[in-house]
């Protein structure tokens, strides 16, 4: 999984005043937690354009006072009205324990249901992937190469090694269903 690099200032006081200064300042307040100590930082809010605004999962490689931590975001919190960054919380990674992600769904191949009219319907476009960070992926291929008109991909048929999908077995990831144009021209073969 690809990575980005980011780094951030220490900050002195926590608390609403000194965060809303930050703000003022083009800085977003920051935790990492997941380690031995929850690290309190600021960060550039346009450093984190390229993490926040992407479909791309990202591991974060955060420097503080010198110290590099690779993590994850966690949560993010925007204002309700300007839906500026306001808050950002990230998880230290340990490559010895699991971490659940939501990783993209790529769909490859062209269904032979679309081709004779069928309507292709993806339901899920991210699904929850639980690995070490080692093994996490950029995204999850799912092949429509044998999806017929009325056929589905659930996530009980995608099996990707060393990753545990943590989604509802029977949730269906992507299907073929009739089209308006499909049932009219079936409507009228059978007035034949």
């Amino acid at each position: 999984m690809k990575s980005i690099a980011i780094s951030g200032s220490p900050r002195e006081n926590v608390g609403k005043r000194d965060a809303k200064e930050l703000r003022y300042q083009g800085l977003v307040p920051a935790v990492l937690y997941g380690g031995a100590t929850q690290t309190h930082f600021a960060v550039s809010a346009a450093d984190l354009r390229t993490v926040i605004y992407t479909p791309v999962v990202h591991f974060i490689d955060i420097e503080v006072a010198g110290k590099k931590t690779q993590a994850i975001i966690k949560d993010a919190q925007y204002h309700p009205l300007t839906e500026q960054l306001i808050h950002i919380d990230f998880l230290e990674l340990d490559q010895n324990k699991p971490v659940t992600i939501e990783i993209p769904v790529k769909l490859t191949g062209t269904s032979p249901g679309v081709k004779v009219g069928g309507k292709l319907v993806q339901k899920l476009r991210k699904l929850r992937v639980k690995a070490l960070p080692k093994d996490h992926l950029d995204n999850i291929e799912v092949s429509i190469e044998s999806l017929e008109v009325g056929k589905s991909v659930r996530v009980s048929d995608i099996k990707v090694p060393n990753l545990t999908i943590t989604n509802a077995q029977e949730d269906t990831v992507v299907s073929v269903t009739t089209s308006r144009a499909l049932r009219q021209a079936e409507q009228e073969n059978r007035g034949k």
